[in-house]
């Protein structure tokens, strides 16, 4: 059993927060908190939430709870906000689960779309989404029962379109620079293990270097799609930390 809890770092849109308690019944301890612009966060000024801030945001919470070292569990663009925890706070960082986490713009053509778009034009993408969230599981290959239903909506109203903006535009400017990729380079050639997870769906979209398969600490194809947590939590879960388990991480 682990040591140290989970900190887990969602991506665009939405939230992990509903993970807590699985990996509470598992007997470990894990964190969802919101980042600035989600949740409880809304309020904050989207000229202020960027990947960086985010990361010193984390750093704030973690210490405010006296939580020493923590396993990062980045999805999607919260891969990349994992990444960059690492490379400012290592210590506090025990291993790495970057699932389909962004490598580089080729991960970003989403948050690409969103950057480009006016305030107006986000507003109406989101709203459209929220209208519709059994399109927005389609789009993933997931069946809207009444519980992803539930999970969706939960995902889309989570934060504003300004957020989302905010987020993907910092996405693209983090991403794009040549430093953010050596800084992955460095990590994966550290000594803090990195495990890389995939939906068996979507692993043919994650533009994953070959360089970064050879120094994982493990690769999973977890079935399911990029929602593989949405689509199916509990097997989610016991996917992550059986990767741990087998490679030794405490």
């Amino acid at each position: 059993m682990s040591e140290h809890p989970y900190l887990l770092v969602h991506g665009l849109i939405g939230s992990l927060r509903d993970l807590a308690p699985v990996f509470h019944s598992r007997g470990m301890q894990a964190h969802a908190p919101d980042l600035l612009g989600y949740g409880a966060m809304q309020h904050v000024d989207p000229c202020a939430i960027t990947l960086p801030g985010q990361v010193e945001h984390l750093a704030r919470w973690l210490a405010e709870r006296d939580i020493e070292r923590v396993h990062l569990v980045g999805h999607s663009v919260g891969g990349a906000i994992a990444m960059l925890f690492a490379t400012a706070h290592p210590t506090s960082v025990a291993s790495i689960h970057n699932v389909e986490g962004n490598f580089s713009l080729a991960d970003a053509f989403w948050s690409a779309s969103v950057a480009r778009m006016t305030a107006h034009e986000a507003d109406t993408m989101l709203a459209q989404l929220r209208e519709n969230p059994d399109g927005w599981l389609a789009k993933s290959g997931i069946a809207a029962s009444a519980s992803h239903r539930a999970t969706a909506s939960s995902f889309l109203g989570n934060q504003p379109a300004s957020t989302i903006q905010a987020t993907a535009r910092s996405v693209v400017a983090v991403t794009g620079h040549a430093d953010y990729l050596d800084a992955v380079r460095k990590i994966f050639a550290g000594q803090v293990p990195v495990h890389l997870i995939a939906g068996e769906r979507s692993r043919d979209g994650w533009n994953v270097p070959q360089w970064a398969l050879e120094k994982a600490a493990s690769f999973t194809c977890v079935p399911g799609g990029h929602l593989m947590m949405v689509e199916d939590p509990a097997r989610f879960v016991d996917a992550l930390t059986s990767s741990q388990e087998r490679s030794g991480d405490r």
